[in-house]
């Protein structure tokens, strides 16, 4: 998939994290079901050992992808000051294949597999061109805190 700077959409305006938990550079493709993010492993990565990007990197990032999608209910309104928290409350499946490197782009991949008011259950796929690194199964839930 081609990287194109008019095409990318900040992922800040559907996430609240930021550097240094921040997992995912940038917004491919969003829609209500569908969510396809890039990210650049970078060798000051808290997730970097041994110049690979390891396991417990690639489960955040799969949930901060995933997350996107129940997200942009929150953060519709770019210039909004809003404040949310999110938990991973269940994963149901986990299947690493392989571990990127420093200065890899990884493309992940994540579809709404079922909703029910903040709780949902997304499949996502990670890769890296076309090797799969990993496929999750996961539950979230996303709460606007008060300020």
């Amino acid at each position: 998939m081609e990287l194109k700077e008019e095409n990318l959409i900040n992922i800040h305006h559907f996430l609240p994290h930021r550097n240094p938990m921040l997992m995912a550079d940038y917004i491919l493709e969003l829609t209500p079901e569908k969510v396809v993010t890039s990210f650049e492993i970078t060798p000051d990565n808290i997730f970097v050992h041994n110049n690979q990007f390891v396991e417990a990197g690639l489960i955040e990032h799969s949930a901060q992808t995933s997350s996107s999608i129940l997200g942009q209910s929150f953060f519709e309104n770019p210039e909004s000051n809003t404040k949310v928290i999110g938990f991973i409350t269940n994963i149901k499946k986990i299947e690493v294949f392989g571990l990127p490197q420093v200065g890899d782009k990884i493309i992940s991949k994540a579809s709404l597999i079922s909703k029910y008011e903040n709780i949902c259950n997304i499949f996502c796929e990670t890769f890296l061109d076309d090797q799969l690194l990993i496929r999750t199964q996961i539950s979230l839930f996303i709460q606007e805190i008060e300020s």
